[in-house]
């Protein structure tokens, strides 16, 4: 087999320099070694020599080693295959900065003697040596045998075809490194998964809200809706059992606007004493009763340009609703023992625990009251309705509580982290907190230790009110039907109708609802036999 006449402005090589630079490069990890026997394949037919064979560097051994051996048709792969040592007699002439290497099988020569024997029975006359290279790094050699002298251009020219078999040979090196990485890692976690499964994942936090925890889909509701009216002045109405976090949401709303610059203001409506309240919110001149000896500002005064939040606002006396009525309406209002009216400019966030729509319809609550703090109402979900957010939280705490107790807890059992998430928490949040507070303390090591602090056969009671008074069996009946009627949409018979849900005839339903005063406060549409005539 004779070498063709292939020239350096051959277009067949410069299109096989695109077609092998495309194969090496693209080729994914596992196809390497294919992809480079077929190369060597594809230069011996072209340039119609016999052999072709690349021996690349083994940084651990410090030597040159055949890897990849292609042969032309009926010749046999010893065509350019050198020991060892006569490779590594090479590489320290490569380190000499020497491009390629020329060697005749017709001489002796030092760097392939004891393999001469055999080149020269497989009839070649030369090989060339081109060095695989990174800057000064040896990575390889790629050796081309033929049966006649080279033609020193196109070695020269074949150093292009070395550095392209070069920047495969990287990208093997970075990728079988990665593939040692990831298999490590993947060791490492399989090895410390148990651990990984008690570790918390980082909560989900929205833009603003840093102290609220959690990432269900009922919280992020909440928080997209305090981001929407956040940036507005409107009157916000939190609703929600005790310890679902209104005040945390409150304070987030008001950080938010533009009036976070200013005071936020707060005040629990229940805890202040009926005879006290309006001097707290509205202020009093000096001597407007006994025991006012100077002067004093109300709250509404000191939020003037800010926030107030008026917590449990369904505990305001009703002689107090129609003069906060006036202030949400006009921004105005008198101190205490003074005829002077004053204005103020500041924002009402409202909170109540109480269904103030149910206390509208009884008659303890104002209407008009409500319909102006309702202008946006947002619902807070009890700690039941998220329960997938019970595991962020309980973390959450443990940290924050750890700190300020100088107990650290590291580890929560699985079946420990179960109970907290089944448990009904009818206290909510605050309840979850003082009962990992509690837990904390007696755990003795850094695991979690919850016996007996929860009871998970307690049945879900509606949370207390602070001192608030205990209903009647009536009212609470009456609320109870009211309640469900909502529910049923006011139908007393047909499907899902609210006699049905209440276990009792629809005359015995008429019959009760007629001596609680129990009346739909809508006009409703033509009667159809179905819903409650007004």
């Amino acid at each position: 087999m004779g070498m063709r006449n292939v020239s350096t402005t051959d277009a067949s090589f410069e299109a096989l320099l695109v077609e092998i630079g495309r194969e090496l490069l693209a080729a994914p990890p596992g196809a390497m070694d294919a992809a480079f026997t077929r190369v060597l394949t594809r230069l011996i037919v072209l340039l119609g020599i016999e052999g072709a064979t690349i021996a690349l560097f083994d940084s651990t051994a410090g030597t040159l080693g055949a890897s990849h051996c292609a042969a032309a048709a009926g010749k046999p792969h010893v065509a350019t295959a050198l020991s060892n040592t006569e490779l590594t007699s090479l590489t320290r002439q490569f380190r000499l900065h020497q491009r390629w290497i020329v060697v005749s099988t017709e001489t002796d020569r030092p760097e392939i003697g004891a393999s001469l024997p055999a080149l020269r029975a497989s009839g070649l006359t030369s090989i060339g040596f081109l060095p695989i290279t990174e800057e000064t790094r040896l990575l390889g050699v790629l050796s081309l045998g033929m049966e006649r002298a080279w033609d020193p251009a196109l070695i020269d020219r074949l150093n292009l075809v070395a550095e392209i078999f070069a920047a495969a040979c990287l990208r093997g090196e970075r990728d079988r490194k990665l593939q040692t990485s990831l298999a490590e890692a993947e060791a490492l976690r399989e090895r410390i998964r148990p651990e990984i499964e008690q570790l918390p994942e980082g909560p989900f936090v929205a833009a603003g809200f840093d102290d609220i925890v959690g990432e269900s889909t009922a919280l992020r509701d909440v928080l997209f809706m305090a981001e929407q009216v956040a940036t507005t002045d409107a009157t916000v109405l939190l609703l929600g059992e005790t310890g679902t976090g209104k005040e945390l949401v409150a304070q987030a709303i008001h950080a938010k606007s533009h009036r976070g610059g200013r005071r936020l203001v707060k005040v629990n409506c229940a805890a202040m004493p009926p005879t006290l309240i309006e001097s707290e919110l509205f202020g009093h001149e000096k001597g407007a009763f006994t025991g006012a000896t100077a002067r004093k500002l109300g709250r509404f005064e000191l939020a003037d340009h800010g926030t107030l939040f008026l917590d449990e606002i369904g505990e305001l006396p009703p002689a107090l609703q129609a003069k906060l009525l006036r202030v949400l309406q006009e921004g105005e209002f008198e101190r205490v023992g003074s005829t002077v009216t004053r204005k103020v400019d500041v924002r009402v966030i409202a909170a109540s625990n109480r269904d103030l729509a149910t206390a509208v319809r009884e008659g303890s609550f104002r209407g008009d009251l409500y319909y102006r703090l309702a202008v946006f109402p947002i619902r807070l979900p009890s700690l039941r309705a998220r329960r997938d957010d019970i595991p962020l939280l309980a973390w959450h705490f443990l940290g924050q509580l750890g700190t300020s107790l100088c107990r650290k807890i590291e580890r929560v059992p699985p079946e420990t982290m179960e109970r907290l998430v089944a448990y009904a928490w009818p206290g909510n949040i605050r309840e979850l907190r003082n009962v990992l507070e509690r837990a904390i303390i007696l755990s003795p090591g850094t695991t979690l230790v919850l016996d007996g602090l929860i009871d998970e056969g307690r049945p879900l009671v509606a949370p207390a009110v602070g001192a608030a008074r205990v209903a009647t069996l009536v009212e609470v009946e009456r609320s109870h039907i009211l309640r469900v009627l909502d529910l049923c949409g006011w139908r007393i018979r047909g499907p899902h109708n609210a006699a049905q849900q209440l276990g009792l005839k629809a005359s015995t339903l008429y019959s009760r609802m007629k001596k609680l005063g129990i009346r739909r406060a809508t006009t409703p549409g033509p009667h159809d036999g179905s819903r409650m005539p007004v």
